[in-house]
């Protein structure tokens, strides 16, 4: 028969006390769990969640064909150096008998906030939908004893992640990078567009309402060889005009439009033949931002 001693009770009971006290763990409760969505344009979304004496997550996207999705920790003390945090989805505990199960890592850099992209973050927020704590477990790097864990609450997430579903959903299909350089054609000895550029213009014009930090835009219109030097001159300066207009009427500032007409010069094709002298009609336009 075995004899168990006190001194081996006390080992036994203590030791998981030990274990759990080697975990700082940093989550909003339930009277401080708030979610906000931020930045709501047409060009970018944020949903964020503060995290009471730690700092705050942000899932955020940004205008462009796939909208992606972006997850950030933002530290009030970033790392001191390299590591992995595991991330994992940890269930309520109105929901017994769940268990908790990986997700994927999330790489930590020595003064960064920590980002993950795309699939994580979705994963992420699919999670919290569900009504579980995605949780980010690494080693505290100040103190070798203790290791971090930082969980994402989701009291209140339900209404704020669909806001920013719709916010995303009403984001444009395309960034700044899409046109930022942009060359349009006209009809022949007009001053109108031809359809495709009306389209075009019309998607850079969107794009100039929903982004306050355009910094100038430079319009430069061309002809091609036929009508005359003069009147060529005065067309190509009547073209970049109108565009300047259209680009005002936007909100751009006017200072900060310049035009240039060249009319028949810097052709970029032969003018001696129909398509040569349609490619030589044209309008460029360079847009950059602060």
């Amino acid at each position: 028969m075995y004899r168990i001693s006190h001194l081996s009770l006390l080992v036994f009971f203590a030791a998981p006390w030990h274990s759990e006290a080697a975990i700082r763990a940093y989550n909003a409760t339930v009277d401080n769990s708030f979610w906000q969505v931020d930045k709501v344009s047409r060009l970018s979304c944020e949903l964020s969640h503060p995290i009471p004496n730690y700092g705050q997550v942000i899932f955020k996207t940004a205008a462009s064909k796939s909208k992606p999705l972006n997850f950030t920790v933002d530290m009030l003390i970033q790392p001191e150096g390299y590591d992995i945090a595991a991330i994992k989805s940890i269930p309520p505990v109105w929901k017994p008998g769940h268990a908790a199960k990986e997700l994927a890592s999330l790489k930590l850099l020595q003064q960064f906030d920590a980002e993950a992209e795309n699939k994580t973050a979705w994963l992420m927020l699919t999670e919290l939908e569900k009504g579980n704590m995605p949780t980010l477990y690494y080693q505290d790097w100040y103190n070798d004893a203790d290791k971090i864990k930082v969980g994402l609450s989701g009291v209140n997430f339900r209404d704020k992640y669909t806001q920013f579903l719709q916010c995303r959903d009403a984001m444009l299909g395309y960034n700044f990078e899409d046109i930022e350089f942009t060359v349009l054609g006209y009809q022949k000895n007009s001053s109108e567009l031809t359809k495709e550029s009306k389209k075009r213009l019309d998607k850079i014009g969107e794009y100039l309402k929903n982004d306050p930090n355009i910094e100038s835009v430079l319009i430069s219109a061309y002809t091609d060889s036929y009508g005359g030097r003069y009147t060529n001159d005065e067309l190509s300066k009547k073209r970049a005009l109108t565009i300047k207009t259209y680009m005002t009427e936007l909100g751009v500032e006017d200072k900060r439009v310049e035009v240039e007409g060249f009319g028949e010069k810097r052709h970029i094709a032969p003018n001696t033949t129909i398509l040569g002298r349609q490619l030589n009609r044209r309008v460029v336009i360079q847009i950059a931002k602060q």
